[in-house]
């Protein structure tokens, strides 16, 4: 029984988010999801069973857990969920995995990316300030994603301390 709910898992399972550049329309969640399933249920480190789960958190965010206490996930079984994963890309021609992009909200709700160049822009702007929620796809444990440290204010993440200074002015120049 590798593939669990994910509601199951532990708050100290290892957990990795993947952003997706722009919402899955219902065709691509359905082969996303099912993709991931079907790689869930034979994904193994050191030939032995992993236990792990996933979900897709507004159509935006796949995320992959895996309880350690059963068998950790090892680089090679790591590297293997992400070539799963690069395949989709290429599948469903979208970005899944690729690192260094930041998301947040903007004004009317939506769900927005950029490159960190691109949101320090937004931040000098005034598009973009301590309240604007964010997320934060660098959590490496599920309880993390439980305990509110996913989806909340730039000021109180590391998006505050990378990109705004107390005053509001951007921090990177």
């Amino acid at each position: 029984m590798p593939r669990v709910p994910f509601d199951t898992l532990p708050d100290d399972a290892r957990l990795w988010i993947f952003g997706v550049e722009r919402t899955l329309d219902a065709r691509e969640r359905t082969e996303l999801l099912s993709a991931v399933d079907g790689f869930l249920e034979s994904w193994k480190a050191h030939g032995s069973p992993l236990t792990a789960a996933r979900h897709l958190e507004q159509d935006r965010f796949l995320m992959v857990a895996v309880d350690q206490a059963s068998m950790p996930p090892s680089g090679c079984s790591i590297d293997a969920m992400v070539n799963v994963l690069a395949e989709l890309e290429r599948q469903l021609g979208l970005s899944l995995v690729g690192h260094g992009w930041v998301y947040w909200r903007d004004r009317s709700g939506e769900v927005r990316r950029a490159d960190r160049g691109g949101f320090k822009r937004l931040v000098e702007a005034g598009e973009v300030d301590g309240d604007t929620p964010v997320f934060d796809t660098t959590l490496t444990r599920l309880g993390g994603v439980r305990d509110g440290e996913w989806e909340r204010p730039a000021r109180a993440s590391w998006h505050g301390r990378t990109f705004l200074r107390p005053a509001g002015r951007p921090l990177i120049r």
